[in-house]
């Protein structure tokens, strides 16, 4: 039976929100006067980035030092009360992002770190930290050595009540300070270690392989109290109306914490941001308005890939970057080797702690069929369990069964030679499932926690740089071994969104998008043009020789592709981190000089250089039908269910890469507006004019097109008063001869044209007519 879903609406909730990055350079103040433009826009709510106090110059504020205050660099929270003043004088509400699942490891700035340092597990903040104070000796380990002890030694010394190395400051505790050096570092709470410990030693729970960022335990009620009461007080004084939650999979009890956040925040519209897997839900019983949005974006984006050309591209890839392609260029084989790589490097502290955890369950358990575990074949186990997950993590609110499943569990058993050390599986599985007691709890926690932290880096963070048929597929939420959604797909997810969660979130680009949609639009393209991008390939690779491997060049010329002109710097920086999260010749740990000096001699000279001109043409020949995408894609975004989130600068052009590239200040208004800014301000001001078309209550109906480029018309009706329709694989559609007497038999009334204020239609509508002036059409019904 689905548990009945407490309700998470507000009175006024967003009809749209706006993100804003907010950093040193773009404070509250800049904000404020970006307020004009914005309402003028057409959203209802300003999206702010993190508010509270982070590490000092941070571009991004998920680094937080101090949940009780608002971040002093942005404008403290005078700075911040008075944005929402100026809000409210323009008729915008604020939602600001929360990060209720770490902190910054910075204890020069972290004052309730540094009592954990400098006290140990007796500190008040002790309980905040997620710490395993049973591990290493008691004492936490801070990887923040340039190298092994002995040869950092020199740079470790004593100045008063404080331990120094180079720009780090760390507390002494109490009465060690006259002790000799090494006798003073056993007498801490903490250990200063080589930071290539941090794979294998930690201690202490990390934001997914991040050492830099430690686990706030939020699941303890003093501690939720103590880290969230600033943000509630903004709440309940209405300086804020709504959150954005970061990273809910990294909890130890999601369903817990938005149960807790839901009651103190009175209700107030909340998105979470879960990265579902295809076919995933979202657990119906957590009182939230949705996701963030990421579900949005892959079917959006698979509104516009031709699968049967994705198919052919990946073909062509395989040829082209073999026998480079991560062993043949098999999307599900490379995610299972980049897990298994993942666990036994950037997260093998946490499978070590995991193991310990599961082998103190057993041995403490009174079923016989738990004991006797040896700790290698748990950690066998677990490892194997772990590489066969599907999605982030099994939630206690759905059913594990269904995600740790059978056949998962029989993958996992053929990696043991002995069939009796393979009933640890089934120990292991069976703990997953409902573990016994407080104990059991703590495991199935740990391991969910692991689990997300794995897909995160397995697949976000390796295996979408490893696999790259085509660029735009392997985003935050996609699926780039299935890229293609067919219209009735789309129609389908439209109707569940709107029945199930309809004030979730939307987006298309966001802050950790690889890259934007503008760049992804472009890309679809090549799904209608394969042969042609393998042509034009071959050309550019026989101009330029002894660039890096294959895999890395098509990614690279994709990459220039989808950005058009720009600066080469730009492009080596993207290209430099795609070759280093994809760890195949070279790593962020592990980096490799002459590989990537060829690497960005290749860029200069290939890329960015004359041979890149053939890829320029190319794009310039397929400009109309890029165009077709990118308007395509931000209409349907803006009036699809949901609350769309416009990432800051997309309302027009918007051509990024990875981070920190999509993280650059934009300016406000736009200098020179465009096609697209006046297709999203029309849409956004529609969405705030008619909230009840596009609200909680609203419908959502797929209208079919007729004729013989049907398949090319996409069109829904919201509400029964406003129509979108937009042009399919628009390459296809020219190359076929183009609209040839197709039709859009329109619902019962007169429409008139929001993007071309004067004409009207009614009845059967010619396509070829309504996309007389633009690939798209936003239609309201008269009267």
């Amino acid at each position: 039976m689905t548990p009945e879903r407490r309700d998470a609406r507000v009175p006024v909730p967003p009809t749209a929100t706006y993100r804003l990055q907010l950093q040193p350079r773009f404070p509250f103040r800049a904000a404020a006067d970006a307020v004009p433009y914005l309402a003028s826009l057409g959203v209802s709510h300003l999206h702010l980035s993190p508010v509270l106090e982070a590490v000092p110059g941070s571009l991004h504020g998920y680094d937080v030092v101090d949940p009780t205050r608002v971040r002093a660099e942005l404008g403290g929270e005078e700075g911040l009360r008075a944005l929402s003043r100026t809000a409210r004088e323009h008729g915008l509400g604020l939602v600001v992002d929360i990060v209720p699942n770490h902190m910054a490891m910075a204890p020069r700035h972290n004052r309730a770190l540094w009592e954990v340092l400098r006290e140990g597990p007796r500190s008040p903040y002790a309980r905040w930290f997620d710490i395993d104070w049973e591990a290493r000796g008691g004492q936490v380990l801070l990887p923040v050595l340039g190298g092994p002890l002995g040869a950092e030694l020199e740079h470790l010394r004593v100045d008063g009540d404080v331990l120094r190395y180079h720009d780090h400051v760390f507390p002494l505790r109490e009465g060690t300070g006259e002790l000799p050096l090494l006798r003073l570092l056993d007498a801490q709470w903490y250990r200063p270690v080589w930071w290539r410990l941090a794979r294998t030693e930690l201690n202490y729970r990390r934001f997914f392989s991040i050492s830099e960022l430690i686990g706030v335990r939020v699941e303890d009620p003093e501690v939720f109290e103590a880290t969230h009461g600033t943000v509630l007080r903004l709440l309940h004084e209405g300086v804020v109306d709504g959150l954005r939650v970061d990273h809910p999979d990294g909890l130890a009890d999601p369903d817990a914490y938005l149960d807790r956040l839901h009651t103190a925040s009175g209700g107030r519209w909340t998105v979470v941001e879960k990265i579902l897997a295809d076919g995933e839900r979202l657990p119906h019983s957590w009182p939230v308005a949705g996701t963030t949005g990421y579900d949005a974006l892959r079917h959006v984006d698979g509104l516009f890939t031709d699968p049967a050309g994705a198919a052919e591209l990946l073909t062509l890839y395989r040829r082209f970057a073999a026998p480079q392609t991560d062993r043949g260029g098999d999307w599900a084989a490379t995610v299972r080797r980049a897990a298994y790589g993942v666990l036994a490097h950037e997260l093998a502290a946490e499978t070590d702690r995991l193991t310990r955890v599961a082998a103190r369950v057993c041995a403490a358990s009174d079923d016989p069929g738990l004991r006797d575990r040896a700790p290698w074949a748990l950690r066998t186990a677990l490892r194997e369990l772990l590489v066969r997950m599907e999605v982030y993590r099994p939630y206690t609110s759905g059913d594990p069964a269904l995600i740790v499943t059978e056949e998962a569990a029989a993958g996992a058993r053929e990696a043991f030679a002995v069939p009796e050390e393979a009933g640890a599986v089934d120990v292991v599985r069976g703990l997953v499932l409902g573990g016994e007691g407080a104990a059991g709890a703590e495991f199935r926690a740990r391991f969910a926690q692991t689990s997300s932290a794995l897909r995160a880096k397995s697949v976000e963070d390796t295996a979408f740089y490893r696999y790259t048929p085509l660029l735009a597929a392997n985003e935050v939420g996609g699926d780039p071994g299935v890229p293609g959604v067919s219209p009735a797909g789309f129609h389908a997810y439209c109707a569940r969104v709107q029945r199930d969660w309809p004030l979730g979130g939307t987006v298309v680009s966001t802050h950790d998008t690889k890259r934007s949609a503008d760049v992804r639009a472009a890309l679809a393209v090549l799904t209608e043009c394969p042969q042609r991008w393998a042509d034009v390939l071959e050309k550019v690779t026989h101009a330029e020789e002894g660039g890096p491997d294959g895999q890395l060049a098509w990614a690279a010329w994709q990459t220039v592709f989808g950005l058009g002109p720009a600066r080469p710097e730009r492009v080596r920086e993207a290209v430099l981190k795609h070759a280093r999260e994809a760890g195949l010749y070279t790593s962020w740990t592990e980096q490799e000089p002459p590989y990537e000096e060829a690497v960005a001699a290749f860029v200069t000279a290939g890329p960015c250089g004359v041979p890149g001109e053939r890829v320029a043409a190319l794009r310039g020949e397929l400009e109309p039908y890029i165009r077709a995408n990118v308007l395509g894609t931000a209409l349907v975004h803006l009036t699809m269910p949901g609350v769309p989130d416009v990432y800051q600068g997309t309302e027009g052009e918007y051509r990024a890469l990875v981070d920190p590239d999509n993280r650059r200040p934009v300016g406000f208004p736009p200098e020179s507006p465009g096609e697209k800014d006046a297709v999203t301000s029309a849409a956004l001001r529609l969405r705030r004019r008619l909230p009840e078309v596009f609200g909680a209550s609203a419908t959502y109906e797929p209208l079919a097109a007729e004729g013989s480029a049907a398949d090319h018309c996409t069109a829904f009706v919201r509400s029964g008063r406003v129509v979108t329709a937009v042009t399919r694989l628009p390459l296809r559609l020219a190359e076929a001869g183009g609209w040839r007497g197709t039709r859009l038999a329109l619902p019962p009334g007169t429409w008139t044209d929001a993007l071309a204020p004067g004409r009207t239609f009614a009845g059967q509508a010619d396509v070829a007519e309504l996309f007389e002036r633009l690939p798209v059409a936003l239609l309201e019904r008269v009267g």
